[in-house]
């Protein structure tokens, strides 16, 4: 069974860095769409970044020239480093594979800009 394993969160100053990681295991035909998405405390569920075959981006605006999306198509990861870390950035962050015939979910990664 295909399931996305997730690491890379933690604690981090107002203005620090981190990075998430997304290794996807088991086989894979087709990758269409790579993404990660965040949810606050009280908050629904938002779109972070994702990335497409061929490399296209999107970025939410409240991310947009902070953090960078990119992929290994090799290894199946998706990568999400995030600078200049604000405190509404804390949240768990999730992320989200999509291909042919599938739409799988992380177990979701703390990040938490404190302090």
């Amino acid at each position: 069974q295909v399931q996305p394993v997730e690491s890379g969160g933690g604690l981090v100053q107002p203005g620090g860095s981190l990075r998430l990681s997304c290794a996807l295991s088991g086989s894979i035909f087709s990758i269409n769409v790579m993404g990660w998405y965040r949810q606050a405390p009280g908050k629904l569920r938002e779109l972070v970044a994702r990335i497409i075959t061929g490399g296209s981006t999107y970025y939410a605006d409240s991310v947009r020239g902070r953090f960078t999306i990119s992929r290994d198509n090799a290894k199946n990861t998706v990568y999400l480093q995030m600078n200049s870390l604000k405190p509404e950035d804390t949240a768990v962050y999730y992320c989200n594979i999509v291909g042919a015939g599938f739409d799988i979910w992380g177990q979701g990664t703390q990040v938490t800009v404190s302090s």
